[in-house]
């Protein structure tokens, strides 16, 4: 079994992000996708006449056009932590990866009989870690003025609370009759 091509499953590529979750239930991670691959193998038999070799192809494909997919209790690693299946296809004619012809030139070996195997795996998301949960409200207190004197004001949130108004910042100002003269203004000089 030669693994001779990996393309990516561009139809099958997804968008957007998926939560993950601590024993608690608190999300600690995002995570992309995962991405769609297929890998194109070609399988061969070696055996000292071309019969028995034939004859190894047979057993072999007929055990894989028997099966879809491969069963989940032989997955392991990432492919099993994932979930999703993993798709066969066998000696299909939609194969588009190079013919097993220019393989085994490439490799430069005598062509022997062989068939092609295409997987369609996914290869797991990338996590990205969220920030912990807040666990504390925020508090935000104000000095209290000197000398018992009100409170100067508090802040909450981003806003401020103005200081209780003083009898003289509610005063309405003073008639100009009533105002002390500018300096250097002269006597019957109006007062702005």
């Amino acid at each position: 079994m030669f693994l001779y091509d990996i393309r990516e499953d561009a139809l099958r590529r997804g968008s957007g992000t998926g939560e993950v979750y601590d024993g608690d239930g608190h999300l600690v991670a995002r995570r992309s996708p995962p991405r769609w691959f297929q890998l194109t193998y070609l399988v061969t038999a070696w055996a000292n006449r071309p019969q028995d070799e034939h004859r190894l192809l047979s057993q072999v494909l007929a055990a894989l056009v028997a099966q879809d997919a491969l069963p989940a209790p032989l997955l392991t690693g990432s492919l099993a932590e994932l979930g999703l299946t993993v798709g066969l296809e066998t000696a299909g004619a939609g194969m588009d990866a190079p013919a097993a012809a220019d393989v085994w030139s490439a490799l430069g070996g005598e062509m022997k009989a062989s068939l092609g195997l295409r997987v369609r795996a996914p290869l797991a998301g990338v996590d990205r870690a969220t920030a912990p949960p807040v666990t504390e409200g925020l508090v935000v207190r104000s000095a209290a003025a000197r000398d018992g004197a009100a409170e100067e004001g508090t802040r909450a949130a981003g806003c401020a609370t103005p200081r209780s108004p003083t009898p003289a910042a509610t005063a309405s100002p003073a008639p100009a009759s009533a105002r002390p003269p500018r300096p250097g203004a002269a006597a019957g000089d109006r007062q702005p």
